[in-house]
């Protein structure tokens, strides 16, 4: 096999993947605005109460769950673009959680809402359920699952 002649130069790997043409920024950047969006329509609302006590009061903080999770893998999506992969996902989760301690601080001016702790603490616990759900794929994926653990300690 012939080296390269001298002079001539590899390109280099970037630590991340490129930056994805224009096209597709609209289809990985917009989608967690509108999240954003949406959440903060809602969260202006004086009064979302449906009158099912306890069931309403779970069936919400299940919603809350989904809708950071939802947020953080919207986040994880782009951000995998522009960082590395462990990067990108933890700033995804802080984006979600920070988003989440603004939107109860919005709550707490809207007449008839509050602002609460264990709200902002129930949309991490989404981000961080995204988050290991994201990390475990990234894992299994990679080769590195139950199965390929066992076959390397063998």
């Amino acid at each position: 096999m012939a080296s390269k002649a001298a002079g001539e130069s590899r390109p280099h790997a970037l630590p991340f993947p490129a930056v994805p043409p224009a096209r597709n920024l609209a289809s990985l950047w917009l989608p967690p605005l509108v999240l954003m969006g949406v959440i903060f329509f809602f969260s202006s609302l004086p009064d979302l109460n449906s009158g099912l006590g306890t069931i309403d009061a779970i069936g919400r903080k299940i919603i809350h769950t989904g809708e950071y999770a939802l947020l953080c893998w919207l986040w994880w999506r782009p951000l995998r673009t522009v960082a590395p992969a462990r990067t990108a996902l933890a700033l995804a989760v802080a984006v979600a959680v920070a988003y989440a301690a603004t939107d109860e601080l919005h709550q707490s001016f809207v007449p008839g809402r509050h602002g609460w702790a264990v709200d902002v603490a129930i949309d991490a616990l989404g981000a961080g359920l995204a988050a290991r759900a994201i990390r475990r794929r990234e894992v299994r994926s990679a080769g590195g699952g139950v199965g390929a653990r066992a076959s390397r300690a063998a």
